[in-house]
């Protein structure tokens, strides 16, 4: 453009009608090109007409020419796992295209090629955007009190340990976070100040002070296992990751004493009838999404449940619109049909097998009586209440045999899993028993019971009320008992003749549960059309032997009540046969899980090698009391607990329920005690005692206590947080807003009040003034500046996916594939593989230092697949400390270990494979394996380290080492290792199983095979299905057919849950439980905006196709493509109720925070529900809230985190706690807010 004076009037426009659009300058410049080429240039010097030859397409030929070609993948969760070609020009990225060589999955199934989306097309974007961190980085106010100290007290340890144990300086740097002042340092010293503050938070407080987070293995093994081994290495705590984003289906351990297990998604070109329930197939899953827009020109029928016009919902052939949470209520519908006409009425003989074969309905539950004639079920009936005094008898459920009308102990049940005398009778073969499904019978002795009902009084109180049913029974040993189905029916409302209590008359019934008409009123779904469905989903697996097919996602897992909505749903899939089928059961999708190499993986990971037990820690419960959200609940476990309970919970906060947990050994507690673990096995040493009868003795005086007993005491405090692969405060942080004021220490915008006085937890100590900024230093490493890195203390800048080594594989198929280096890292970024061992490194001579050898007491909980599960038979609660039992490590509380730690010899243990591979061997799933051929191999492999502790061993100081020993150490990439596997697990079985692997046991994948191509994996015992002969991967398929136990009490799927607090929560059975009343519950959200027209909405967070997993929010096409920053997708009613336009600036408020947003009206919203897609960072266009005036907030600004206490059970067969296998979820789906148009004229 051309300068004007501003002074000047305004004139004619010289440019106007001289074909000049520039100017006379830059016309001339433009013109001057004749003189530099021959080509015609047209007269507005825009174009130029290239003619003949291959001279027209240099430009293009230039654009797409490359020096190399080299695969890679993206490690982002987004559950692909593709294999990508990434061309390179010049030592630069310029594009990337999907690769086309994956093994054939035969010829009567489309292929998994191509795979990928434009998601993952434009991802090189990344590698030179603006938002990359290209160098180290420290917090300036920091940085310059560190040097300053440093300088005057000459040690690193000493110089953070002044800076942060000052209150003044501490909060200095503290207020400071998220408000920029990052400032440019060397990889030297960023390293140098997380390991003195890692060095002196161990010295001061304990190594379960230091805690580490990074997401989802499979993504990218080498680079999650490197940061958790050097975690695990100082005895730090890792915290888990699945159960934190809520994506872990709790009803998954529950029902199968597995975690999430689920079919390819070429298994569901095998379906002939899908239900897509809270899982969005095309947006979520799009590389697969074409298995199911196939098969359904082969005639599979398509369902859709979701409250909203979804990106599935067109594919559907019949929609089901429930509203928002009350699916329960639409499966509970289902599966009264489905009971009633092909199980009760018609009596189909394949689903009467397999419920007798394969679940738990046979087997016999006792009954309490709860007021004089009228009863309530109990717990499972075992072995030793019949007089059975042999080992594991009170863990062997029993049923009745049809045939001979006795009470028999079928094999298969927890009982024979880890006794001697159970070696071989770990199966499911019946033999000759038919077992006997109901007692009911013309002549039945039959009794009234009271089951729960949620659907009621829930303006009062949200355990609901109760319903009379009957059922019929049989004495024992004069108690008496009925049958899992008889409890079932029962609680369905499904009558039979005879039986007392109030029944519905008939599917029309609206009045009673659990028929369509009644849930018609919940859901909005017509009572038809329920019917229909529910018709056509038993007699397609009827017809099909099980093909009937369930996909499942965060549309129902992320709500405080998951579990009993996937129960009702798996229900479903469970009564007609399909679960263990190719082409059938449940599929649920929500992240990339599936580390297929697992054993490999969890070896390096955990340190394991060299020191056993690792910290593993129950994220929610992590985050609940360490960002003190707990100071803010608004009711107690007493409000959850149904009428028909024992008054369990009564008085009890969430808190105390989690407190209990930790002391009985359920469930992890880190830091666990209010003292240092290695001052506590110094003391124990020093008075000649063991430390487990230290530990106790201490505990029995009240000397020692649990942390979580007064997580605001700073010396329970965490105190480094090292966050990698992940963006934690700007994506999964519920209750984000508490993470900054009470972790962090920074400005907030709770507005929430704190608990009153009589609502605050018994066993945990209040403190009248919370604490701000618990946190010492917290580290991230991170390809890009996200939220977790404006908040870090130190940002490390890490190389991206194509930019390193590093091995991928999914859920979704049936591969393990390679990440490679395209590139070297630009500018001064490293891997997250060579940044930790860097960091071990520097760690290691102030380790030595200030540390030297210590031993550490190691609490550990009562894990699930190991004996510890055996040690609480039945789920009864006996707390030592209120004197109800002794407290004996390993079985009434957790267990203790000692653990010697050479703190100086860090780095030389987190670059070798330590001894304890082949001596202890690997253990996973209770099969434990010694892989001495393996770690010979690897030491050719890999090399040896030549001299010190870890002489003699193989190297892993590479990513490429790393990789090679993740694959040789897992059967699923291992053949020799998967044969040992089934080898043994057949001994345990009597069964013979080496077959479903042994004509792999030679092949052997290494890192170079994946490298070169996806390499399909082995069948192993690490997973319950199988690949065998070519066939796509289903789990529970090896359970169907082999006879193999579930994880299980009775080795069987389970209906029936018998724990004490699952009954004080009236949970034994699925049932329907509404979302939270929250308005009720906290009180609705007050505002400052006097006469403002306001809307009060359910505000849901799910995923979309362009805000997360291979592409994040700021990217420039995703802006692009959408109104440019964070937005709210509001329905035309609300909107047109608040005075609300299209893209009009709003505010989104509740007493957890403040959003402002863009609004996007849309039709295919429904009223009353708004959705704010994950994951909206606060990096771009994110205006003051008028509210707090502060930034607008991150989606999980208006979230927090809800404890259910049943989710902390421990120690009782499948209810057992595992690492990523269960916990508390951090649900926040039943959350609400209020919407208001703001004034439109925006600050930043």
């Amino acid at each position: 453009m051309t300068a004007t004076d501003d002074t000047k009037a305004p004139g004619p426009n010289p440019l106007q009608g001289s074909g000049q659009i520039d100017g006379d300058i830059v016309d001339a410049l433009l013109r001057g090109r004749r003189f530099l080429s021959k080509n015609e240039i047209s007269p507005d010097l825009r174009t130029v007409h290239k003619v003949g030859g291959r001279e027209a397409d240099v430009f293009y030929r230039d654009r797409w020419s490359h020096d190399k070609v080299v695969r890679s993948t993206h490690g982002v969760n987004c559950t692909g796992s593709c294999s990508w070609k990434v061309y390179v020009k010049d030592g630069i990225i310029t594009w990337e295209s999907q690769e086309t060589d994956y093994p054939s999955v035969g010829a009567n199934s489309p292929e998994y090629e191509p795979r990928g989306c434009p998601r993952g097309a434009a991802f090189s974007w990344y590698t030179y955007s603006p938002t990359r961190v290209r160098f180290p980085y420290v917090r300036g106010v920091l940085l310059e009190m560190y040097r300053e100290a440093k300088a005057r007290l000459g040690d690193p340890v000493d110089a953070f340990g002044e800076i942060s144990t000052d209150p003044e300086k501490r909060k200095r740097y503290q207020s400071a976070r998220g408000k920029g002042g990052l400032v440019r340092t060397t990889w030297e010293e960023a390293l140098e100040i997380t390991a003195a503050a890692q060095v002196h938070a161990i010295k001061e407080y304990g190594p379960d002070r230091i805690a580490g987070f990074s997401p989802i293995p499979a993504m990218s093994m080498a680079s999650h296992a490197v940061g958790a081994r050097y975690t695990s290495l100082l005895g730090g705590t890792m915290i888990s990751f699945y159960d934190w984003y809520a994506d872990l289906p709790i009803a998954s351990p529950q029902i199968w004493g597995d975690q999430t297990d689920v079919p390819e998604s070429a298994d569901w070109w095998n379906a002939s009838y899908l239900i897509m329930w809270g899982s969005n197939l095309p947006t979520t899953r799009t590389p697969d999404a074409h298995f199911m827009t196939e098969a359904r020109y082969k005639g599979q029928k398509v369902v859709v449940v979701s409250p909203d016009y979804a990106d599935n919902t067109k594919f559907a052939d019949t929609w089901m619109a429930a509203h928002p949470g009350t699916d329960g209520a639409l499966a509970m519908a289902m599966g009264h049909v489905i009971l009633k006409e092909f199980i009760v009425d018609r009596e189909v003989p394949r689903f009467q097998k397999y419920l007798k074969t394969f679940t738990d309905m046979p087997y016999l539950v006792s009954l309490r009586e709860r007021e004089p004639g009228v009863f309530v079920p109990n717990r499972f009936v075992t072995s030793a209440d019949l007089g059975d005094e042999s080992e594991g008898a009170n863990l062997k459920t029993v049923l009745i045999d049809a045939t001979s009308g006795a009470v028999t102990v079928p094999n298969g049940a927890l009982g024979f899993r880890y006794t001697e005398s159970g070696k071989g009778k770990w199966n499911l073969d019946l033999g000759e028993v038919d077992p006997l499904l109901s007692l009911h019978r013309s002549d039945s002795t039959n009794v009234e019971i009271d089951l729960p009902r949620f659907d009621i009084d829930q303006d009062k109180h949200s355990g609901g009320g109760t319903m009379r049913r009957g059922v019929p029974i049989r004495m024992i040993n004069g108690e008496p008992v009925t049958t899992v189905f008889d409890l079932l029916l029962a609680s369905y409302g499904v009558s039979r003749d005879g039986l007392p209590g109030q029944w519905p008359t008939g599917f029309d019934d609206a009045s009673l549960p659990y028929t369509p008409a009644w849930q018609e009123g919940i859901t909005s779904v017509p009572a038809a059309t329920v019917t229909r469905v529910a018709r056509e989903f038993a007699h397609n697996a009827e017809q099909s032997g099980g093909r009937s097919m369930i996909t499942l996602g965060a549309g129902t897992n992320h709500w405080f009540h998951s579990d009993e909505i996937y129960r009702a749903i798996i229900a479903l899939v469970m009564m007609t046969g399909c679960q263990g089928v190719n082409g059938g059961g449940w599929a649920h999708y929500v992240g990339q899980e599936k580390c297929r190499p697992f054993t490999g993986w969890a070896q390096l990971a955990f340190g394991l090698d060299w020191h056993r037990p690792p910290r593993q820690m129950a994220g929610t419960s992590f985050w609940y009391l360490a960002s003190d959200q707990f100071r803010y609940d608004g009711f107690g476990a007493d409000e959850l607990a149904s009428p028909l309970g024992k008054g369990l919970f009564k008085g009890k906060a969430l808190a105390d329920c989690l407190v209990k947990s930790a002391r009985m050994g359920w469930a992890p507690s880190y830091p666990t005690f209010n003292r240092n673990p290695l001052d506590l096995a110094k003391e124990a040493a020093d008075r000649g005692l063991e430390p487990a009868a230290h530990v106790v003795d201490q505990l029995k005086s009240g000397d020692l206590e649990f942390a979580s007993e007064d997580p605001d005491a700073p010396e329970n405090w965490p105190r480094v947080l090292t966050v990698w692969r992940a963006n934690l405060l700007g994506s999964s942080s519920k209750g984000n807003e508490y993470f900054l004021r009470h972790l962090l220490g920074t400005s907030n915008a709770v507005r929430a009040d704190e608990t009153a006085p009589e609502g605050r937890p018994a066993e945990v100590k209040w403190h009248d003034e919370a604490p701000t900024g618990k946190l010492d230093l917290l580290v991230s490493l991170d390809f890009r500046m996200t939220s977790t890195g404006l908040f870090s203390d130190v940002l490390l800048p890490a190389a991206t996916w194509y930019e390193k080594e590093d091995l991928s594989s999914t859920d979704m198929h049936p591969f393990v594939h390679a990440f490679n280096a395209a590139i070297r890292p630009p500018w001064e970024t490293r891997s997250d593989y060579d940044t930790f061992v860097a960091l071990s490194r520097t760690f290691s001579p102030m380790g030595a230092k200030h540390l030297g050898t210590r031993s550490d007491v190691v609490a550990v909980p009562l894990l699930h697949d190991t004996p510890g599960e055996t040690m609480q038979p039945g789920g009864v609660v006996l707390d030592w400390k209120l004197g109800e039992c002794e407290p004996i490590p390993g079985q009434t509380m957790p267990g203790l270990a000692v653990v010697e730690r050479d703190y100086g010899a860090i780095a030389d243990k987190m670059t070798a494979l330590g001894p304890n591979v082949e001596k202890l061997g690997t253990t996973v799933k209770g099969i434990t394996l010694k892989p001495d051929q393996e770690v010979e191999q690897l030491g050719r492999v890999n090399g040896v380290v030549e001299s010190g502790i870890a002489a003699g061993r193989p190297r892993l100081d590479q990513a490429k080492h790393a990789c090679e020993t993740i694959l040789a150490l897992s059967g699923t990439t291992n053949g020799r290792l998967a044969v040992a596997g089934w080898t043994q697990l057949g001994e345990r079985t009597g069964k013979p199983m080496a077959q479903l692997a042994l004509d792999s046991e030679g092949k052997h994948i290494t890192f170079a095979d994946t490298q070169s191509r996806p390499q399909p994996v082995i069948t192993s015992p690490e997973w319950s299905g199988s690949e065998h002969g070519g066939r796509r991967y289903s789990p529970f398929t090896v359970n169907v057919e082999e006879l193999k136990p579930w994880h299980t009490l009775t080795g069987r799927q389970h209906f029936f849950l018998d724990h004490d607090w699952m009954a004080e929560l009236g949970e034994w059975l699925p049932a329907y439980r509404p979302p939270l009343g929250m308005n009720r519950l906290f009180g609705p959200p007050t505002t400052d905006h006097e006469g403002d027209v306001e809307v009060t909405v359910r505000y849901l967070t799910p995923h979309s196709k362009w805000s997360i997993h291979s592409e994040y929010q700021d990217n420039l096409f995703m802006l692009s493509l959408s109104r440019g920053g964070p937005e709210i997708w509001i329905s035309k009613e609300d909107a047109a109720t608040a005075g609300i336009s299209d893209n009009d600036w709003i505010e989104s408020y509740n007493r957890n925070g403040v959003v402002v947003a863009r609004a996007i009206v849309s039709h295919r919203m429904p009223k009353g529900t708004v959705y704010m897609y994950h994951a909206k960072d606060r990096t771009i266009d994110v205006p003051k809230s008028e509210t707090s005036g502060r930034r607008g907030g991150i989606h999980n600004s208006l979230t927090r985190l809800l404890v259910k206490p049943s989710h902390l059970i421990g120690g009782y067969a499948q209810l057992s706690y595992g690492f990523n296998y269960y916990g508390p979820t951090g649900n926040q789906r039943d959350e609400v807010t209020v919407i208001r148009r703001r004034k439109q004229e925006v600050e930043y």
